[in-house]
């Protein structure tokens, strides 16, 4: 099982937790949401949980919860910009279908 981070996206997080002053990595994970039926989450992390699994790539810390890391498990979070749109994309190899606007995903 593993996560990892694109170069971009590595750098991104990094920029991220040094202007906010704390935190010892990024959390990822999923929540029912949306017309196809889950949803990725992604915020700061200040302090660990019991069920949480951490994975170390490029430096940055990705924390993911048991229940999140079936559905997340060999996904790449990469960030890209594209025109005047920029973020985090995540190339999750266990996507079967995902909804038109690209915010809910199945497995």
């Amino acid at each position: 099982m593993a996560i990892t981070l694109s170069d971009a996206a590595a750098e991104r997080v990094r920029r991220f937790l040094d202007n906010r002053g704390s935190g010892i990595g990024v959390r990822l994970g999923v929540k029912t949401s949306g017309c196809s039926g889950m949803a990725y989450v992604m915020e700061f992390v200040d302090e660990l949980h019991e069920d949480d699994v951490v994975f170390e790539d490029k430096g940055v810390k990705v924390i993911i919860d048991q229940k999140s890391l079936v559905y997340l498990d060999g996904t790449e979070l990469d960030y890209a910009k594209e025109g005047l749109n920029e973020g985090f994309v995540f190339n999750n190899p266990n996507v079967k279908d995902q909804c038109g606007c690209g915010e809910s995903f199945t497995v």
